[in-house]
């Protein structure tokens, strides 16, 4: 099962919507849904015993926030209130955006990306800690990762992340 979010950019609003598809070999996916929920981009989602959490960020005002809501279903999402991150670091400007989510032995483990205040047009990232999926510790010498000059293929972004616990308990970070 895979969720993900999409907008038509030919469209004025920008209007940025959640939808879910399945497929049984990874290869051929079922019809997308239609719209689960508005204002919807970047989502991290993790299996819970009681569902499915996902971590999102809201497009619907600027500043953009992290959000964090849960399902059932998969399909039905109830938001919670307030946002799960606020721009509140020195380091971060403009905008949240794409929080990775992993639970690991009882703790949320989110990834995220900022405009990075220290170089203009640039994005580095943020790490935070929650006991509940809710409440949100953020990393006191955020930005963790930050953009390199000496290499050109990571002068400048180091967001749109992807985390993977592999077997042997360690982490693998892609960007």
């Amino acid at each position: 099962r895979m969720w993900f979010s999409a907008t038509s950019f030919d469209d004025a609003t920008g209007l940025h919507t959640l939808h879910d598809t399945s497929s049984q070999d990874g290869i051929r996916w079922a019809e997308p849904s239609s719209a689960m929920l508005d204002h919807v981009y970047a989502p991290s989602i993790v299996k819970s015993s009681t569902g499915y959490e996902m971590w999102y960020v809201d497009v619907a005002q600027e500043p953009w926030v992290i959000r964090q809501a849960h399902s059932i279903d998969g399909r039905v999402w109830n938001v919670n209130d307030p946002p799960a991150l606020v721009l509140d670091q020195e380091w971060e400007s403009i905008r949240l955006f794409y929080p990775m989510v992993i639970k690991m032995n009882g703790t949320y483990l989110m990834w995220y990306g900022s405009y990075w205040t220290a170089r203009p047009h640039t994005t580095a990232l943020g790490f935070a800690v929650s006991l509940d999926g809710k409440s949100w510790y953020k990393h006191p010498h955020n930005p963790v990762f930050t953009p390199d000059v000496s290499r050109p293929w990571e002068s400048h972004y180091v967001t749109s992340q992807s985390v993977m616990r592999l077997n042997d308990g360690s982490l693998r970070m892609w960007y």
